[in-house]
């Protein structure tokens, strides 16, 4: 079994035994849920129907089209795929084999956090032809090629806030370097976003390569500010 097997094996199991959950979880607007994903999500998660390749955590195509077998005795249906995520964003599952933390908890609360489980729930594992026609998380002035080149709005919508706190952000993830006690230098900073490095996923096809020079100068300019 693999680990994002593993990983999701062990979040049904938890909802399954009533722990880890908040509650019963309902519906939410599937585009408000796709475009909170792909900002603070998808730097860390694979989801082909948001377009995201993060490698930090599990890719969720992978991990959901196994639970969406068609083998009764085995299969999970929508609405408990979206109390798994839902219960996993509340209470995020500790990786059995490295042992390491899993996701920030509550990443995003209340109703965002209903809207993101119920996007992913609906389009996660699910071929494209068969996917529900989502509008959102069509990358916000600062991402994509034809994005704009505001360097701390691709910050945000990146994700990259989810990873890493940076105080003139407002952001605390944790589990990238700290920046402002690491104050890179515009030169580093570009290489980082344009390569990746260790978990840290490549943006190379992502953003333009005026969109990594804008939001690099921004981090190095206002690290520690």
């Amino acid at each position: 079994m693999t680990r994002v097997v593993v990983v999701l094996a062990l979040g049904i199991a938890l909802l399954a035994a009533g722990c880890g959950t908040v509650g019963r979880t309902t519906e939410g607007n599937l585009s408000t849920g796709k475009q909170l994903f792909t900002e603070n999500c998808g730097s860390c998660h694979t989801l082909a129907d948001a377009g995201t390749q993060g490698m930090i955590g599990p890719n969720l195509d992978d991990a959901f089209a196994a639970a969406r077998s068609d083998d009764p005795h085995q299969g999970f249906d929508e609405s408990t795929i979206r109390e798994v995520v839902r219960g996993q964003i509340a209470y995020p599952v500790v990786d059995p084999v490295t042992d390491a933390p899993g996701m920030p908890k509550d990443i995003v609360e209340g109703t965002e956090a209903e809207a993101v489980a119920s996007y992913v729930a609906a389009v996660a594992g699910v071929p494209a032809s068969d996917r529900p026609q989502v509008g959102g998380g069509t990358p916000a002035s600062g991402t994509g090629g034809g994005g704009g080149t505001d360097g701390e709005a691709i910050f945000a919508s990146a994700g990259c806030g989810s990873c890493h706190t940076l105080e003139a952000a407002e952001s605390s993830g944790e589990i990238g370097p700290n920046l402002d006690d690491s104050q890179p230098s515009v030169e580093l900073a570009v290489d980082r976003v344009t390569n990746g490095k260790g978990t840290m996923p490549a943006f190379k096809d992502q953003l333009s390569k005026e969109q990594i020079q804008a939001v690099a100068r921004w981090v190095s300019e206002n690290a520690a500010k």
